[in-house]
């Protein structure tokens, strides 16, 4: 879930000294081995990240990957395997491989001489026990294993020797990038939990490069597991997982050394930050998804295509971009697609092409005109049947980036004739608004994840609309059998070359039909100092975002063995 910008508050030093006041008692165990080590060269003695859990949670422990407040979610518990957000390669992790036996069934082989913090191996056993806890317990199911959302659901999961063996009901495919993402679990330590989303876990028992070495309700530390099964990749230490910090102080702290690395929200980190010291201050905002204007496409006009095209030629994406983020991240393809991440899946009609559709008033207001919004005596235009058109742009209050972009689009639409105007309401609001379908227009994500039929698809599927009850990802109301049709087949296709033909019928979509404007590229930050560690994804190394945490730590190097 893309993270929202907060309205700085300014510093929150005396709110975090009270906060440590507060905390609950210490939790201190035995760690798995390890120990900061004197910085030899080939070690990296200890880093210090970002508390994972808020400061609203106080200091509460629950290790628990289903908690909603997990104190770590990254370093106790393993996925079986990791996708690359960038380039969505799928690393092995506690899988070694996967292959599709068939259209139904999903194999996954279990790699050998995994051992857990307490010293029992990692097996098969352990991975059916984690997938076949979510039939058991519903709402455990995170990932949609046994329930029919994008693709056909699990009717069994076993183990076969090394192998696990998931047979589902249906075509699957889409299911593979969230099933990866389960968090392996001991069976000798879970199996009397009972409803795992109850459990309290206060002592960690993981697969992970890290052991919990001590918890005092605010500062968490973490020593590296010398038994960890690729060790010889973990050159940090110690880990240590510290604080709540909004932009002005996280600056301060990373200026200062006392963070390493940071993934909130600074605006305009080339000044606030990496200018302080090129050398070692550096930042990484990569491209996660794309910010798109929304229109509500059950009412008119908006349900008129000459409209969204007029409108999508006459905004300034570059100005837009630059407002909101100080130009950090570029204007978005219209494809809907992240580039040149996914070049590969363009089709071959748009390939080569800049599909950053042109900031152009004069076709926007040709357009305009040829489908009869004629402009009046007052300069703006009324609807085809002469009525007045003064659509209300709704926008998060304290979104200060969706607030800058929403100023320069009502401009834009101000210039072409459209007599728009802003309207701020609470975040709660918005989402009542896009549940209740009573908005015009807003602005809203449009995630770029490898799987294109949970993202893209997600987008433009009318199952995906949301309820009353329920914000969906198609927020704007797309409804037409055909798209339907098309993210069904992409949700079920395991070849790749079918898989890239029918994104292309998405794409067309998304370049002829306009269901949304892409606007910007939303960022997936990362915020570093090279003072003890290098190592970490760059434009020039786009090998993971600050989603692959645990990746990452296995890149990191000490700054002399770069």
């Amino acid at each position: 879930m893309k993270r929202r910008t907060l309205l700085a508050t300014g510093p929150l030093a005396a709110a975090l000294v009270a906060g440590t006041a507060a905390c609950s008692g210490q939790i201190s165990t035995s760690s798995g081995g390890g120990g900061a080590a004197s910085g030899d060269g080939t070690t990296i003695p200890q880093l210090t990240f970002p508390a994972e859990v808020a400061e609203n949670v106080a200091g509460i422990t629950n290790f628990n990957p289903f908690s909603p407040n997990v104190t770590s979610r990254n370093y106790f518990y393993e996925p079986l395997m990791i996708r690359s957000s960038m380039n969505c390669e799928v690393v092995p992790w506690i899988a070694t491989e996967y292959t599709w036996r068939d259209e139904t069934t999903l194999v996954f082989t279990i790699r050998e001489g995994v051992t857990w913090a307490d010293g029992e191996p990692l097996t098969p056993e352990d991975v059916a026990f984690t997938l076949n806890l979510r039939k058991e317990f519903p709402a455990a199911d995170d990932i949609g294993l046994w329930n029919d959302v994008f693709g056909a659901p699990a009717e069994s999961v076993e183990v076969d020797g090394q192998d696990v063996v998931i047979s589902f009901s249906g075509l699957a495919a889409a299911k593979f990038d969230s099933l990866i993402t389960a968090k392996v679990l001991p069976q000798h330590v879970w199996q009397d939990v009972g409803d795992p989303t109850q459990y309290v876990e206060e002592e960690p028992v993981g697969s992970g490069p890290f052991a919990l070495g001590s918890y005092n309700g605010r500062r968490l530390q973490l020593t590296r597991r010398e038994d960890y099964w690729q060790a010889e990749k973990v050159a940090v230490q110690e880990l240590i997982l510290e604080g709540n910090y909004d932009a002005t102080n996280a600056a301060l702290k990373l200026a200062a050394g006392d963070l390493d690395a940071y993934w909130g929200e600074i605006p305009n980190p080339e000044q606030a930050f990496a200018a302080k010291d090129p050398a070692l201050n550096h930042y990484w905002y990569a491209p996660a998804g794309s910010t798109v204007l929304t229109y509500n496409l059950a009412q008119a006009p908006f349900d008129d295509v000459a409209l969204r095209e007029a409108i999508s030629q006459g905004l300034d994406k570059d100005e837009i971009s630059a407002k909101a983020t100080y130009s950090v991240m570029a204007p978005a393809s219209q494809t809907g697609l992240k580039l040149p991440y996914a070049e590969n899946l363009l089709p071959e009609a748009y390939a080569g092409q800049d599909t950053v559709l042109p900031f152009d008033t004069a076709k926007a207001e040709e357009l305009l005109d040829a489908a009869g919004y004629e402009k009046g005596s007052d300069g703006f235009r009324t609807l085809p049947d002469g009525t007045a058109f003064a659509p209300k742009f709704l926008v998060q209050a304290g979104w200060i980036d969706y607030q800058a972009a929403a100023d320069v689009v009502v401009r834009n639409l101000q210039s072409m004739g459209i007599n728009a105007s802003v309207q701020t309401s609470p975040p709660e609001a918005v989402d009542q608004a896009k549940k209740d379908g009573d908005f015009d227009m807003l602005l809203e994500y449009l995630h770029g994840g490898c799987e294109v039929a949970r993202n893209l698809g997600s987008k433009l599927s009318s199952d995906q609309i949301p309820t009353e009850d329920t914000v969906r990802a198609n927020v704007g109301r797309w409804e037409d059998p055909a798209t339907d049709e098309i993210v069904a087949e992409l949700s079920g296709e395991t070849d790749p070359e079918a898989q890239k033909a029918l994104t292309g019928e998405l794409v067309e979509i998304m370049m002829t039909q306009y269901p949304v404007t892409c606007l910007f590229y939303a960022p997936a930050r990362m915020i570093y100092r090279t003072d003890k560690a290098e190592g970490w994804p760059s434009e020039e190394e786009p090998y993971g975002t600050n989603s692959e945490m645990l990746m990452i730590i296995t890149r990191l190097v000490p700054p002399s063995a770069s």
